[in-house]
């Protein structure tokens, strides 16, 4: 985390009520001491994190909560993209409804795991998983059974866990439930937020998503009203920023940034707010956030 590298804002991050490992109070506190004073927790599917986040944030001068979540989409046919609903109501039911839909599909997916695992001979048991997500089985992701093989010894790592068995491709590799782009982009509009393709150009940096392939994705989803983009993301490097942020631009599409913090001993790991995000695009987010009838919460007020 070098100076420089700061953002006074994250739109992109994780909880334990998802994926993540920090419980939603801890991962606020951490992003407050990182200088983050605007954050979302768009956990995968939930809005789970909310109550506890924003309790946390009451305590903590300055700090704001934007209400968000993240969704699984197929584009392009069967490429898997993520779209952010940043400014979301959370109470919008038909939201609510398809997200515990698919946070049903989740728990199937992550059981179906450790059955592969168990016939892989590994010591892994779906108790043994939820020990992991705190007993919530509807949080549970690849993340918690990744940390269930270290702690039986399957694995030495989170990342080995992901790299040998459960990556896309692996042997206990299985498919996420995922919606059609436009449905999850009229749910986002309906609840009065704003829907922004995450991570464009991937998550890997040694494995990026080619330009043509991005831009044929971003196409789809503008067609759908796609109104941002994540162009300040964790692993990008300048010249992939500027890209974006040009590539953006011309689209007319707002650009957000996020740290995609998970919590995890995996590479490429960053913590919230530790990356740039320049002061006059988080300003912007807000104010478009705020032109398009998005509720924008308050900050805690900071004491004299």
């Amino acid at each position: 985390m070098t100076a420089g590298r700061r953002s006074t804002a994250d739109f992109h991050t994780h909880s334990d009520r998802s994926d993540g490992t920090y419980a939603p109070a801890n991962l606020v506190r951490l992003a407050h001491r990182n200088g983050v004073r605007t954050l979302a927790i768009s956990d995968h599917d939930t809005f789970g994190s909310l109550a506890e986040a924003r309790e946390a944030a009451s305590r903590l001068p300055g700090m704001r909560i934007v209400p968000a979540v993240e969704i699984g989409c197929d584009a392009q046919g069967d490429e898997e993209i993520h779209v952010l609903g940043l400014f979301v109501d959370p109470t919008y039911q038909p939201l609510v409804d398809e997200l515990e839909r698919m946070r049903a599909a989740r728990i199937g997916r992550a059981q179906e795991i450790v059955r592969r695992l168990e016939a892989l001979g590994t010591a892994v048991s779906w108790q043994r998983v939820l020990e992991y997500a705190g007993g919530d089985e509807g949080s549970v992701g690849r993340p918690h059974i990744a940390r269930a093989l270290v702690g039986t010894g399957v694995v030495e790592s989170v990342q080995e866990a992901f790299d040998t068995l459960l990556a896309d491709g692996g042997p206990a590799f299985v498919e996420r439930e995922k919606i059609d782009p436009a449905l999850a982009l009229r749910l986002i509009h309906n609840a009065g937020g704003l829907a922004v393709y995450a991570h464009p150009a991937g998550r890997d940096p040694e494995r990026p998503v080619a330009p043509e392939v991005y831009t044929a994705i971003t196409d789809e989803l503008m067609a759908a009203g796609l109104d941002g983009i994540e162009v300040y993301y964790r692993a990008y490097d300048r010249a992939q920023v500027e890209t974006l942020r040009a590539f953006a631009e011309e689209g007319g599409l707002l650009p957000t940034g996020g740290s995609d913090f998970h919590g995890l001993s995996r590479d490429h790991e960053t913590e919230p707010g530790c990356f740039h995000m320049p002061p006059e695009a988080v300003q912007r987010a807000l104010d478009t956030a705020a032109a398009r009838g998005c509720l924008v919460p308050a900050a805690t007020p900071v004491a004299n």
